[in-house]
């Protein structure tokens, strides 16, 4: 078997489409593997499981228990399945493969031990996110941008050859792949064959991108999604004024569906009519929330998403009457 042919298919035929929806760490306010302003791992499964998804991230790696029978017992009790962890890459710097290879072979091992089918790969900011200092150039020289795109199909191939899953790359706000021209650039120098996307749709709307065109454009190359929504007239601030994602977080940049950009229900109508067999995991940047927070706003968004007569949608059913509206 070839390593193309290992990867999981990011297209359906025509007519077929699958929209498989869950939710992540993220969602809870998790960004980092331990943390007091965190939820405890315990109370994210359980919520997340009573708010009705299916599936989920793993989230940064050690927020969860590491250990695939341990973790796979605690999924498992709570009707919950993986789709795929997460890292980060720097492979635009010099002699940097050996340092992203050991995280990412961390993360791809148990997610294969769960059953998952992606790594999704997250460029790493271009400035320091508590201080805002920019800690290189915003923009990569050639040779750097060269040494980014092969370096990561470099890791998709060996993802595939070595644990049988596909990577999902993320552009980001803050990094060298965050803008859609620079989305574009980044598609056109890596091999389909290696290289799918993970559409956010925040992030590509954060730089004022246009989801819609990317998914009709670029549909061979729409691997997996990542579903949120930004406020525009915050985000108009913080381009402004250059403040950092961070911060521009804690402002509520990001927030639940359908009070932002973009507008699910098109979006999700575009990825059916391509007939697209994908994730699409709703992950609302949090950090730093109160722990009561999380839950209200996952169980209305999943009631919102179920309510957009997408057919194709595969989204559980809550398990715990839902809370009150607020």
């Amino acid at each position: 078997m070839t390593a193309q042919s290992q990867a999981p298919a990011a297209q359906a035929p025509r007519g077929s489409s699958r929209i498989r929806v869950g939710s992540a760490p993220d969602s809870w306010g998790v960004w980092f593997p331990d943390d007091p302003e965190q939820v405890p791992w315990q109370r994210f499964l359980d919520e997340v499981s009573a708010c009705g998804y299916e599936w989920i991230e793993l989230g940064p790696y050690g927020y969860l228990p590491t250990d695939p029978a341990r973790l796979a017992d605690e999924l498992g009790s709570r009707g919950l399945k993986v789709s795929a962890g997460t890292v980060f890459e720097h492979l635009h710097r010099p002699d940097s493969w050996d340092a992203v290879w050991s995280q990412v072979k961390d993360v791809a091992a148990l997610t294969q031990a769960l059953g998952g089918t992606h790594v999704v790969v997250i460029p790493d900011t271009f400035r320091d996110q508590k201080t805002g200092a920019d800690v290189e150039s915003r923009h990569l020289a050639p040779e750097a941008w060269r040494a980014k795109t092969t370096g990561v199909d470099r890791l998709g191939r060996a993802v595939q050859e070595e644990f049988g899953l596909s990577i999902a790359f993320h552009p980001h706000a803050e990094t060298h792949v965050g803008r859609q021209p620079d989305i574009e650039r980044f598609l056109a120098d890596t091999d389909p064959a290696y290289v799918p996307l993970c559409l956010d749709t925040a992030h590509v709307s954060y730089y004022r991108g246009d989801n819609l065109d990317l998914i009709r454009r670029y549909p061979d190359r729409i691997g997996y999604l990542h579903l949120k929504q930004v406020d525009p007239a915050v985000i108009d601030e913080v381009l402004e004024k250059d403040i950092t994602w961070p911060d521009a977080v804690k402002m509520g940049a990001m927030v639940e569906p359908p009070k932002g950009v973009p507008d699910y229900p098109p979006l999700l109508e575009a990825i059916e009519e391509l007939g697209l067999d994908v994730f699409a995991i709703v992950e609302h940047d949090l950090y730093p929330c109160a722990p009561d927070e999380p839950r209200p706003i996952a169980e209305r968004t999943h009631r919102y998403i179920a309510g957009c007569g997408i057919r194709s949608l595969e989204i559980g059913r809550p398990r715990t009457a839902p809370e009150q509206q607020a």
